[in-house]
């Protein structure tokens, strides 16, 4: 593994090596393209595959099958010509392909012909009243302190949400002998009625056998409440209790701990950066890039694979990731595309591994209080934004995220909208009485992860730079 890129241009240049990036970049290698491949981490394997190389959770059975699937991913990556730079955080991309990284505190720049976008997804947020309480976390947060170094709850934990990765996640904790006490499903009844038409390709489908067998390991070790409408976590300055209203009726527990989790939503920060145009989706509820059924983006020479594609699991992205990637070899190589499987067998495995997702979509689509809060409830939580503070602006005049910076600062802490731009896309939205896709999303602009003024300062500058700056 190398700490800096080796040259200064690349056929391909992938970035994030979770099950998207790690196919990607192996098959772009296969084919004699120079390829590189660049993730923040320490180890490859991005969130689903986190810690792949180097957890110390052994037994198989704990992390389950599809977790091991990672291994052969990076043996297949390791043996390829393809250069890996991990702890490489890319802060700018544009239009010209030209990629600036961050590694070890100091800035390096590549050129690429073609980019493959595979930064994977993002929890969705869960803004519910108390949800910045020390002691309140996100599942996937647990899930990667579990899967990286073996730590499970010991205290009074309660998991609430809903989704394929809550119930993964308390499956894996139960496993490890971490303690659960309580889990809180927030599925609406009326998403069952309207999933129901897609059943079948889902009882067809392998998750269907795989939700089953987790879904009653759980629930034959855990208290599970459904229909849960209401939720709110209490304490002073730490989370003491979690309140909640099920079929009519409130209940508080009293925790330590609170995993929330409701979905995920693709990771658009760098795509849109690029200037990559993104629709939002009306089913899965989020902004996705628009995209051809290779991959390929608005932005020639750009392609995305994996959940920042829309959200369509591990084994989608994989698939995703090689679709990428062979198209970038037709384009650059087409000799060598003969070494790679037929587009045709690759579309036919994504369609086998999307099959049952319609469903999936439905069923766990988030309720509407859950996303889109009211009162004091936080939004942003960098800049301690409210609810209430955001309708506020609205009344005054903010008609979109963007003028609501100039109000509020929304967007605008480190975490660049990561964690608050879909509740107040939603929220504005609500409150004009306008679809999410007439109000937007926040303008998103390099550096798209903070660096320092040093770094900034120390990049290479052209002669016609200075005299932009310069004075003569």
């Amino acid at each position: 593994m190398t700490v800096a890129p080796k040259r200064e241009d690349y056929d391909v240049v992938v970035i994030g090596a979770g099950p998207a990036g790690l196919a990607a970049a192996a098959t772009s290698a296969e084919a004699g393209l120079t390829t590189l491949l660049l993730d923040e981490n320490i180890g490859p394997g991005g969130q689903v595959f986190r810690a792949i190389s180097s957890t110390p959770v052994t037994d198989r059975n704990q992390l389950g099958a599809d977790y091991w699937v990672g291994a052969d991913l990076v043996q297949a990556l390791r043996a390829s010509s393809a250069e890996v730079i991990h702890r490489a955080t890319v802060w700018s991309l544009d239009r010209n392909l030209d990629i600036a990284i961050s590694i070890g505190g100091a800035s390096a720049f590549v050129k690429a012909k073609r980019v493959i976008l595979a930064t994977g997804a993002l929890e969705r947020p869960f803004p519910i009243p108390g949800w910045t309480l020390p002691g309140v976390m996100t599942a996937g947060a647990a899930q990667t302190m579990l899967k990286s170094s073996a730590l499970v709850p010991d205290g009074r934990t309660v998991i609430a949400g809903q989704g394929p990765l809550l119930w993964l996640l308390a499956a894996q904790i139960l496993r490890l002998g971490g303690r659960i006490d309580r889990v809180l499903d927030t599925t609406e009844r009326g998403n069952y009625f309207a999933a129901l038409p897609h059943a079948f390709a889902f009882l067809t489908s392998p998750y269907f056998a795989k939700g089953l067998s987790m879904m009653r390991e759980v629930k034959a070790k855990v208290q599970v409440v459904s229909g849960v409408t209401e939720l709110a976590a209490s304490g002073d300055g730490q989370l003491a209790s979690v309140s909640y209203v099920a079929g009519g009726k409130r209940e508080t527990l009293p925790a330590d701990l609170l995993l929330l989790h409701q979905g995920v939503v693709p990771n658009v920060n760098l795509a849109m950066s690029a200037g990559i145009e993104h629709r939002w989706d009306d089913l899965q509820l989020c902004w996705s890039p628009v995209l051809d059924a290779s991959g390929s983006s608005s932005v020639a020479g750009i392609a995305i694979a994996g959940d920042g594609a829309g959200i369509g699991g591990a084994n989608a992205a994989v698939v995703r990731g090689r679709i990428a990637a062979r198209a970038a070899v037709e384009a650059l190589a087409p000799a060598s595309a003969a070494k790679l499987a037929p587009m045709v067998t690759l579309r036919s495995d994504l369609a086998k591994a999307e099959r049952g997702r319609v469903f999936l979509d439905t069923l766990f689509r988030p309720a509407p209080q859950f996303r889109i809060p009211s009162g004091d409830t936080i939004v942003c939580r960098c800049e301690e934004v409210t609810a209430k503070d955001v309708l506020d602006s609205v009344a005054i005049g903010a008609t979109g995220p963007n003028q609501l910076k100039a109000y509020r600062r929304t967007g605008m802490g480190p975490c660049q909208g990561r964690l608050c731009g879909l509740t107040v896309t939603e929220l504005m939205a609500q409150a004009r009485g306008k679809t999410p896709q007439e109000i937007g999303y926040y303008r998103l602009r390099a550096p798209v992860k903070p660096i320092t003024l040093a770094e900034l300062a120390a990049v290479p500058k052209s002669e016609a730079d200075i005299k932009a700056v310069v004075r003569g």
